[in-house]
């Protein structure tokens, strides 16, 4: 059998990404291309930019490493450069001020004045060491908000359960991890977060508890306008969904429904509203979420990348932008997050194929 694996391999070669990118499904105008390599590719963060160009920063989950893609004036992006490794599921990053900031499960820590040190990253320094140790929903996207704090999500250590706190929270803390409170609770495992250009309203998705059937629960959009907010994990899901094993205990009523319910399964990560110009206007201050993909439906769902229409600060509509990862059942690709680049296009990570795609409108 493994000799005609082999032989299949050598007849029939597997697409490379380039070639496996033709299977894409966009908008009328867009072009998407891949952009840089870089392995097991979850969290972007962006790091300085000019005129001359920037720095990508791209964490990891199973890799346990931290990628730098140096990018020129026209976007053209160089070669991934290795920062960091070794760290424990390095998915989450934030730059500020010169500074790499790294969401490692338990730790937090800092990369002081990383850009000018690519090819001799400094040593790290810890931020805070004191989160769980729990690997399980314990991996990170991490970002700071318009309070100049550092948002941390710490997910449930378990399917479904009642851990209490710091678990399925978001937490915030100075940029130094003093002062660290509880911001959002009842969150399951947020993977993705932004705040919105009109308000500076966060926006969060969290990814719905598994073994309640195909289309039950469904994940969750979330708006939080205000600290001390309760999101309904692990008593009621989708806003209106009674837990089987602690549903008894708390009503739905009594917590924050979902601001959109996305589909089953999906597995929300990253997302990020569309901050640029490049794309037509009704794209403007609008949700892109990286969905990717269910791992126990009878049915796979997801693998794509959506769009959430918001209006006057209410999620209107979902719908998918990009898709085209998932063929069948087989899917070649699963997108891990999104950002908006300085000219407008769109980034789109992709952890399974080691990737980042780059999104454009009217491209030639």
């Amino acid at each position: 059998m493994r000799q005609l694996i082999m032989l299949a391999l050598m007849i029939f070669p597997p697409l490379t990404v380039a070639q496996s990118l033709g299977s894409i499904k966009l908008p009328p105008g867009f072009s998407i291309e891949h952009w840089a390599k870089v392995d097991n590719a979850r969290q972007m963060a962006l790091g300085a930019t000019d005129t001359r160009g920037g720095v990508l920063y791209v964490g990891s989950r199973r890799a346990g490493t931290v990628h730098a893609v140096r990018f020129d004036a026209a976007y053209r992006a160089g070669a991934a450069i290795r920062v960091a490794a070794g760290l424990n599921m390095p998915s989450g990053l934030a730059w500020r001020n010169g500074a790499l900031y790294v969401g490692a499960v338990n730790r937090v820590l800092r990369y002081d004045d990383i850009d000018n040190r690519l090819d001799n990253p400094p040593a790290p320094v810890v931020v805070t060491d004191s989160l769980p140790h729990d690997t399980h929903h314990g991996w990170k996207f991490i970002a700071f908000g318009p309070d100049g704090k550092l948002y941390v999500p710490v997910g449930a250590p378990c399917n479904i359960c009642e851990p209490g706190e710091p678990y399925a929270s978001i937490l915030r803390m100075n940029a130094d991890g003093s002062g660290r409170e509880v911001f959002a609770r009842g969150v399951r495992n947020s993977v993705g977060f932004d705040w919105s250009p009109v308000d500076g309203t966060l926006w969060f998705t969290d990814n719905g508890r598994d073994l309640m059937g195909d289309d039950v629960p469904p994940d969750e959009l979330n708006r939080a306008p205000r600290a001390g907010m309760h999101f309904g994990y692990p008593y009621c899901h989708g806003g209106e969904i009674a837990d089987p094993e602690y549903g008894v205990r708390r009503k739905c009523a009594d917590f924050e429904p979902p601001a959109r319910k996305l589909d089953p399964h999906v597995a929300g990560l990253g997302m990020r509203f569309y901050s640029g110009t490049m794309f037509p206007a009704e794209y403007r201050n609008q949700i892109f979420i990286a969905e990717h993909g269910s791992w126990n439906r009878s049915k796979k769902i997801g693998y794509r990348v959506s769009l959430v229409r918001v209006k006057d600060g209410r999620a209107v509509s979902y719908e998918t932008f990009a898709s085209g990862w998932l063929q069948g059942e087989s899917a070649w690709g699963r997108p891990a997050d999104v950002l908006v680049l300085p000219d407008g296009s769109l980034l789109v990570a992709d952890d399974q194929a080691g990737a980042i795609y780059r999104i454009r409108y009217g491209a030639r």
